[in-house]
């Protein structure tokens, strides 16, 4: 009998990513609900490189979030996680507030356009699954 996994390694990597997908949407949000908040600094949270990595490469050390991390057991998909990076003023003018509500529009657009698409790939890949399990019917 072959060696049949019912959620194989593309599955996995579009849960991931909605997972991820999901993380970016909660920093996007904060940073519009912070918009008008005086010395506020716009966080972004950037995951696709270290996702791409792991895909090319899936048992090789995820990197770390923090460089004062340390690995511990096997590294996989699961334990990928992003990085929240906090953009500051640094120009000296206004109120300190970095959040461009048009750049957060569109990062929220483009992130939910992704989404989607994750989403409509894993219930495809699941439609397939259940076609198989009806033989084909």
């Amino acid at each position: 009998m072959a060696n049949f996994k019912l959620i194989d390694s593309t599955t996995r990597v579009l849960q991931k990513s909605l997972d991820l997908r999901e993380q970016r949407q909660q920093v996007i949000a904060g940073n519009v609900a912070n918009a008008e908040t005086p010395g506020y600094a716009k966080r972004t949270f950037e995951f696709e490189k270290r996702l791409q990595a792991v895909i090319k490469r899936p048992h090789v050390a995820v990197p770390l979030a923090h460089p004062k991390h340390f690995a511990v057991g096997a590294s996989s998909l699961n334990q990928l996680q992003g990085e929240v990076k906090r953009h500051p003023e640094t120009s000296g003018f206004g109120d300190g507030n970095t959040v461009v509500m048009e750049d957060e529009m569109l990062q929220l657009s483009e992130n939910e356009i992704l989404y989607e698409a994750g989403i409509k790939l894993t219930k495809r890949k699941l439609q397939m699954l259940k076609y198989a399990a009806n033989d084909g019917r």
